[in-house]
């Protein structure tokens, strides 16, 4: 008898304790990852009798997927200008002097009934001592193709549900995985979106002109597979999965949708296997599917670890 009373006093402040971690797990998570869905300027750069905002959400860069939006404004009559064309080259200048990119829409798309231009960005660092991020754009009114460069700030993802991740390929290529939604996932089912980009590695020299964007070239993979194993790996969870998830595939949009079915909140690894259109594997391995309490949990070696 001493012993079942024993037992059922530890349980119980087991699932005191339990119950009150979360809670106050729950409040911390309330601030720490907030909802952006207002676009608000960026940047604004008068250049050449022209007004050029780049907006983006909640008007700030952040290391990792960033949608983008351009006007540009004739500063005489303060109306919308009569633009062609526009392209977006972000450049960042390292401190031992190289200088890379990351991928993002070149050739931005018009938008004539929203009166914007629309792109993407998906910054790779944020700005910092060890190098600084630049935006290199060229319009084109009337015939005449104007150009700006704009120092720009990029602060650090801290929504952890934004991550991305970046690795070489099994035909040893660069490529690039960003999380574009959701921003604060909720217990159940979420659509999961993912950009995936590939580095085009310049073929030939530079064409003596900084920056050449021939050497800053992405492409928007098509038709590839990105397998899902969603996985809670910390030993207090068991390395458990969930049912009902879905492989991310590409939409029209360019981006790859799936589904992840959440139960619970916490520390979560989306493990991926990444596919090309032949259908082979390009990264990551399979998981073990055993239930381990106590044990952490084995991650594919592509991965990207979240938390809501």
């Amino acid at each position: 008898m001493k012993k079942i009373t024993f037992f059922l006093t530890a349980m119980c402040f087991a699932v005191a304790s339990c119950t009150k971690d979360k809670t106050d797990y729950e409040a911390e998570i309330d601030t720490l990852v907030p909802e952006y869905h207002e676009f608000k300027e960026a940047v604004s750069v008068h250049s050449d009798g022209y007004d050029i905002s780049i907006e983006a959400l909640n008007g700030t860069f952040f290391k990792g997927y960033n949608e983008i939006r351009l006007k540009i404004t004739d500063s005489r009559t303060n109306g919308k200008a009569n633009t062609s064309a526009v392209t977006f080259l972000p450049i960042r200048n390292n401190a031992d002097g190289s200088n890379v990119s990351c991928p993002h829409r070149y050739d931005l798309v018009d938008k004539p009934d929203d009166g914007y231009f629309s792109g993407y960005s998906v910054f790779t660092d944020e700005s910092g001592s060890d190098g600084s991020w630049e935006l290199y754009i060229s319009f084109t009114i009337a015939g005449q193709t104007h150009t700006v460069k704009q120092p720009i700030s990029v602060q650090e993802q801290t929504n952890k549900n934004l991550n991305i991740t970046t690795f070489t390929g099994k035909d040893d290529q660069q490529y690039f995985i960003a999380l574009v939604s959701p921003q604060k996932p909720k217990v159940g089912e979420n659509g999961l979106v993912a950009g995936i980009y590939r580095y085009n590695r310049p073929t030939y020299p530079p064409s003596g002109n900084f920056p050449d964007a021939s050497q800053f070239s992405y492409t928007e993979v098509s038709d590839y597979t990105l397998q899902l194993d969603p996985r809670m790996p910390e030993p207090s969870m068991g390395n458990h999965s969930s049912p009902n998830n879905k492989d991310l595939i590409q939409q029209s949009d360019g981006l790859y949708h799936g589904v992840v079915n959440y139960t619970m909140t916490g520390n979560w690894t989306l493990n991926f296997i990444l596919l090309n259109r032949q259908g082979q594997i390009l990264k990551g391995t399979i998981v073990p599917t055993d239930f381990t309490p106590g044990v952490e949990g084995v991650k594919s070696e592509l991965h990207i670890d979240i938390l809501f």
